[in-house]
């Protein structure tokens, strides 16, 4: 083991996620958010497609997907050959109406096999006053379930999916999260967080990571990182490091990336991922 104890590991695989793992130290996380509040103050508020894939767009991100503490719990689980193959911000306003309904991250993104994994790092405290995220453990041992597609403008979700099954949120457990800590969960693993009431603002940076032998079933192109190990398989066209925050090049490169891997979450819909 290198991060996770056994007792993690065993969780993790019967309850489908663990928490909390410290990644860093909360005052790291906070430099971390002033970077991203830095650039807010003079561009405006991230939103949109520069949400997703944001390690293609920042050099300290980029930095983050590659932060040895996460991906030695995430080699404890999946092995020592890792692609990130994607990130996205999920970021709540105070007193903003914004929530995630119940889903499995698996529905759209088109991943064979399911061993994938999201780890969600905290640049601000998660609590249940700024609607931190709940899950229903043990859930990512069912199949793929139902969805339905809401486009809800209040949804943080692509499509504003939510499952086609009746939850009992008597089941669901909180996770509460630190500045600087982080969650693991599996990709089939319903999960969902509620709006912020709250006039603390919630800033998560989830990260996708995948052992190498998974593929993309869905769309004839798509991208991923190298993290760590190698990639002998070769299912995903390599992504390029930021050489600079928010430069020509990357912006280029965010754009490519993200336009295939929007074509393949919102296929069949006839809709434009939110610019």
């Amino acid at each position: 083991m290198k991060m996770l104890t056994a007792a993690a590991v065993r969780q993790y695989r019967h309850q489908g996620y663990y928490a909390p793992g410290r990644v860093m130290a909360g005052a790291e996380a906070y430099a971390l958010r002033a970077r991203l509040e830095d650039f807010e103050a003079d561009a405006g508020i991230l939103a949109g497609k520069l949400r997703h894939k944001s390690h293609l767009l920042f050099t300290w991100l980029n930095d983050l997907i590659h932060h040895p503490r996460i991906l030695d719990a995430v080699e404890d689980v999946l092995g020592p050959n890792i692609l990130c193959w994607g990130s996205s911000f999920f970021i709540k306003e105070p007193s903003n109406p914004a929530f995630v309904s119940w889903h499995q991250d698996s529905t759209y993104w088109g991943l064979e096999a399911a061993d994938v994994m999201t780890a969600r790092v905290a640049l601000s405290d998660s609590t249940a006053a700024n609607g931190a995220m709940r899950v229903i453990p043990g859930s990512h041992k069912l199949d793929q379930v139902a969805h339905r597609d809401t486009f809800s403008p209040d949804n943080l979700l692509s499509r504003g999916q939510e499952v086609m099954v009746d939850v009992d949120e008597r089941q669901a457990v909180m996770m509460p999260l630190r500045a600087g800590e982080m969650s693991l969960h599996h990709v089939r693993l319903i999960h969902g967080s509620d709006p912020n009431p709250s006039d603390m603002r919630r800033i998560g940076f989830a990260i996708r990571y995948i052992p190498t032998t998974v593929r993309q079933a869905a769309g004839s192109r798509d991208h991923a990182t190298l993290v760590r190990g190698v990639d002998t398989y070769g299912h995903f066209e390599p992504e390029q490091r930021p050489d600079a925050d928010m430069s020509p090049g990357a912006l280029a490169c965010h754009a490519a990336v993200t336009g295939a891997h929007a074509a393949i979450l919102m296929r069949d819909t006839g809709k434009q991922m939110r610019a």
